[in-house]
């Protein structure tokens, strides 16, 4: 997963390390009234109805602050030159040519889990811890939601990246993608299995070996149970497969 380089016209909103946009590359910053409706917003495809958003974003008093609250956040938005929303006296929704860095990251972890990545897709992944802590510090149920939504998808999406890498005989690129997860949740399974997978795939038995012992004890220190024995077995079952292809190999060579 590489940077996205701003391309002449480009208007996106970003997410992560934000809200705020960009213009060409330009930082603008958000007016701080306006910020929670602009994320909630973008975080969702298509038309909202503006009831449903006021509602949502000021839940406390009636309905007709909660859309005086919604309009001067409006308000705030076109003050500082801040042009990405539609709105009528129905619903909002983003203007068709804006960008927003959480619906790329999400088509990016759909096109790996579905098995049919773009070719930079499987770029060695540079991706910053903030790119699954969605709008950190926000604690409103909307924002829990999507941000475990998207940890989840992007987690899922980085273990796969490390198995169609290794397919490839690109082992470093996989074991990166493989850390990667590791990295974001030490304590999950699937990533350490996809990291031993990847040093696995590369005869590397002594680092998947130290790895399944370094997990084991993490598991033990922190929630007092031990892998899988599935993931326990994961080293012997492949070191037979490979003693059970060296006949074959050898044979072919003769």
């Amino acid at each position: 997963m590489t940077a996205i380089v701003a391309a002449p016209g480009d208007l996106r909103v970003h997410l992560f390390g934000g809200p705020y946009v960009s213009v060409d590359g330009r930082r603008c910053p958000v007016p701080e009234g306006s910020k929670r409706l602009l994320a909630f917003v973008a975080l969702r495809r298509g038309r909202v109805e503006r009831r449903y958003v006021a509602g949502t974003l000021w839940p406390v008093g009636d309905d007709g602050r909660a859309a005086g609250n919604l309009r001067s956040a409006l308000w705030r938005l076109r003050a500082a030159g801040i042009d990405v929303l539609h709105h009528d006296k129905w619903s909002l929704s983003l203007l068709d040519q804006v960008l927003v860095d959480v619906h790329e990251l999400q088509a990016w972890a759909d096109r790996i889990i579905a098995g049919s990545p773009r070719a930079a897709d499987l770029d060695p992944v540079r991706l910053e811890t903030e790119a699954l802590d969605l709008l950190p510090g926000w604690y409103d149920d909307w924002t829990i939601l999507e941000r475990e939504r998207l940890r989840q998808r992007v987690l899922h999406a980085l273990e796969a990246q490390s198995q169609l890498l290794s397919e490839q005989g690109r082992n470093a690129d996989a074991i990166g993608a493989a850390l990667a997860a590791v990295c974001a949740e030490p304590l999950r399974e699937s990533a350490q299995r996809a990291l031993i997978e990847a040093h696995l795939a590369e005869d590397n038995w002594a680092e998947a070996q130290r790895i399944l012992h370094a997990y084991s004890a993490l598991l033990d220190r922190e929630l007092g149970v031990a892998p899988s024995r599935e993931l326990v077995c994961l080293i012997e079952y492949a070191r037979q497969r490979q003693e059970r292809a060296t006949p074959i190999r050898a044979a072919t060579r003769v």
